[in-house]
Formats: C-alpha cells, structure tokens, sequence
C-alpha cells in the first residue's frame, strides 16, 4: 500500500511539471532520418552512464533494430516508433523522451519504470520514406514521397495468432525483434507511436482508468488540436469516449467479416495480430497499452459535432464513388506497367495489396452503408468533412501515389522501355496533383508543426502514466 502511494504521490509531481517538461521540447522544422535517429541512440548511450543501447534484431533487409534503455525502475515501459512506414511522429517524440530521460536522471528514477525506447521498429519501410522528411512540407510532397506498406508487412500487425480458421505465422524479422523485447520484460506500460495523415487527435487503449478520458482530450484542446470526431477508422471499434476507442486484436475484424455471411473470413484477412492482444497474452491483461494517432494535416471542421446539411449516407456513398472511379483509374495503370516490375519488392507489395483489397471493401461497405440504421439522419460536420475531404486524400490519392513510384522503379529494372514508362509516370503524377488541387481548394488546412505533435505524444504518455498509478 505504501508503494503504491509513493507512485501516485510521484506521478502527481510528474504531471505538475509536465508543461515544464513540454516546454523543453525543441522546435523540429523536419524529420530525421534512420541513419540520424541511430547516430542519435548511439551517440546517447556513450555519452551517459544511465542509458544502454540493445540491439534487439535485424530489419528485413538486414538493418539493425537499436532499442534504448534508460533508467533502472522496478516496472518496464516500452515505446516504439515507426510502427508503420510513413508515421515518423514517434521518432521525434522518444528523440526528445531518450535526451530528456538520459539527462534528468533523477526524474527517471522518480518515474519507477525502466524505459525502453525504440525510435523505429519498422527501418526499412521508413526509408521508403525519407524523400519528404526534409524541407518544406505539403500534401502533394508527402504524395510524391508516400510509401505505405501492405497488409503483410506490417510490423505491429504481424503477431502469430490460430483463431477459428484463421492461421497465421509469417512473423516479419522486425516483430520477432519486438515480440523477443516483449517476453522478456512483459512492460506494464506499452505505447505504439502512431499517426495518421489529415484527421484530428484519437486513442486507442485498453480499457477505462480513473480519469485518464477526460485527462486525455482536455489536454489535446489545451494543446489547440481538434479531437477527431469523424467517421471511426474501424466501425466495429467499440467507442469508450470521444476520439477514444478500445484496442482490439484480429479477432474483432475476423468477427465482423463473419457477421456479413461470409463463411470464410480468413481469405479476407492478409495480416496477424497486433501487438497490444500479443502483449496482454504475456502479461495476464496486467499490462496497459496506449496508442496515440496524431495528423500532419487538419481542419477544425474535424471536431465539429454539430449537424451538417447533408445525409450521413449520401456523404458515405459519394465517398465510395469517388474512390472507385479512382481505383478504376489505378487498375488500368498498374496492369499497363506490372509486366516489367520486379514484385518482390515492397512498392509493388504495396499497391499489389491496394488492388486486390480495394474492390472488395469498397462492395462490403456499400452493402453496409446503404442496410445499416447506423447511417440514418444528418452527418456531423466532422463526418461531412472526413467523407468529402479526409479520406478521399488518405484512402485513394495516397495509395495510387505509390504507382508513379513504382513506375520509377520499372524504369531503373527495365531501361529499354524508359520511353513508356517514363510517360506513365509523368502523366500519373500530374493527375494526382491535380486532384489534391481540386479536393483542397478553398480550404485552409493546418500544417501542424512537429513540435506540437510531439507535445502531444509526450503529455499523453505522462498522463497514461500518472492514472495507472492511482488505479
């Protein structure tokens, strides 16, 4: 009992300096690189005592996956960045959290965790990445440069799982790294670094503690971010407060398959589970996971509850349309260039997946939309806005994005055929760009800098923490 008092008493002090902690945190006009981030850890761990360097595995292409470990509390957190390919948010925040831990020793102890800190689980996809860390930074930038991975590469959601006739075991190197930390410290405190792309602030955790909902979005509007009050990112996702959603494994999406009459889920399903159902098996559902998503794009229409002057399903249906035609458009393209693709390749796995998973969900969801009372009555503005804006840019113009790329790389594999190719890849380009011309004219989007993500990151952390310990 006495214990437990002691970390409630710490974790209040805690959160008394926390807008001194966040004060602190740089002002980040771009994004490191993989290389910078493990120059950064390395050059860390030699200059203090208190912080170690692991390394904790190889990436799929062989890269090392460097994990720090700082402080020597009785309980173990564990933060991981990159958990998927084009979300480098969680390498600045635990950039900042290593220096900050690693120089305030006695704060760490105070804290009672040891902090595991992996800047960038997912390195070789992150790579991918790199052509839009640097510089300026706008939607049709992040476009040219995007990579996103396909179902089966993602790290985060690569866990073995046997579940009704769902089997899967193609372990990525990256999760075996991950699932191998996870065994042997079974952390109380998980937090999966996310972010999406033009949204508002949302949470995934584990289950309600003491007024960790409250304490969570009022500090988000403190921070002068909307919350994101659009459409879920998964309907079957249970809501446990605004912009706050319960975590949930494969388990839940092979369910909902199931229940549209499909007998055999699983040939929907190209990925295994994720890491916070993984972690709970190792920890007896003693351990806590937070997953903070954040936006480098957002518009305060985002947060906007209040009615719209459109039908919910009217705005769903327009936005499925819109993305059909475009798939359409993105079919025909990679049929005309596939031939000359090496498709071993993570691009090509990439928009491979794209095309066999898009016609598909989009007939699923149109049965959905147009049977489920749930879409009855008056979009939000929140929802008008993400239907007609937001995910049209994330669902479809990010994704066919990818095949100019991928045409780049046909080129290098294929000089004789530069003319052709060349050609697709031009005209492909100018066609995205013109669409994210048209979808984002006359709105005044927010570019939000990196620091105010990180802020967020960070305060959510500490606040997670602080109603752990008064549970």
């Amino acid at each position: 009992m006495r214990l437990k008092f002691e970390i409630c008493t710490i974790f209040r002090a805690v959160i008394m300096e926390l807008y001194e902690i966040l004060d602190q945190i740089p002002e980040y006009e771009e994004f490191m690189t993989v290389a910078e981030l493990d120059h950064s850890s390395i050059k860390l761990a030699k200059e203090f005592k208190n912080v170690k360097l692991i390394e904790i595995g190889k990436s799929g292409e062989g890269r090392t996956i460097y994990c720090l470990k700082i402080g020597g509390g009785k309980e173990n957190a564990l933060l991981f960045g990159f958990p998927h390919p084009n979300e480098p948010i969680g390498s600045m925040s635990l950039e900042f959290l290593s220096r900050f831990l690693a120089e305030n020793p006695e704060f760490t102890k105070k804290t009672g965790y040891t902090w595991y800190l992996i800047k960038a689980i997912d390195i070789d996809g992150a790579k991918l990445n790199e052509g839009w860390f640097k510089g300026e930074f706008d939607p049709i930038k992040y476009a040219r440069h995007f990579y996103r991975c396909s179902q089966s590469d993602q790290v985060e959601w690569s866990f073995p799982i046997k579940y009704k006739k769902l089997k899967w075991d193609k372990v990525l190197p990256e999760t075996q790294a991950l699932m191998h930390l996870i065994n042997e410290i079974k952390p109380k405190f998980m937090f999966s670094l996310h972010n999406w792309d033009f949204c508002g602030v949302y949470f995934y955790v584990t289950r309600e503690v003491g007024n960790l909902f409250v304490d969570l979005t009022e500090f988000v509007k403190k921070e002068g971010l909307p919350l994101h009050l659009g459409e879920p990112e998964l309907q079957f996702r249970k809501t446990l407060h605004d912009a706050i959603f319960r975590n949930c494994g494969i388990q839940e999406t092979y369910d909902f398959i199931e229940t549209k009459g499909v007998e055999n889920p699983q040939e929907f399903i190209k990925c295994g589970n994720s890491s916070w159902d993984y972690l709970k098996t190792t920890t007896n559902d003693e351990s806590f996971t937070l997953v903070c998503e954040l936006p480098y794009f957002t518009h305060n229409s985002i947060g906007d509850n209040s009615l719209s002057k459109f039908e919910r399903r009217d705005v769903l249906l327009q936005l499925l349309e819109y993305n059909k035609n475009n798939y359409k458009h993105a079919k025909r393209i990679f049929n005309k260039i596939k031939k000359y693709c090496d498709k071993t390749t993570r691009l090509y796995r990439a928009i491979d997946d794209y095309i066999k998973i898009t016609r598909p969900n989009i007939d699923t969801s149109l049965y959905e939309i147009k049977t489920s009372s749930m879409y009855d009555g008056k979009a939000t503005i929140a929802q008008a806005f993400d239907s007609n804006v937001s995910r049209r840019y994330i669902r479809s113009l990010l994704m066919i994005s990818m095949i100019a790329r991928l045409s780049k790389e046909a080129i290098s594999n294929n000089p004789d055929n530069e003319t052709e190719l060349l050609k697709i890849k031009n005209s492909l380009e100018q066609w995205i760009e013109q669409k994210i011309n048209e979808l984002l004219s006359g709105i005044e989007y927010e570019v939000i800098p990196i620091q105010k993500l990180v802020r967020v990151q960070i305060g959510s952390a500490f606040i997670t923490l602080k109603n752990l310990s008064e549970k």
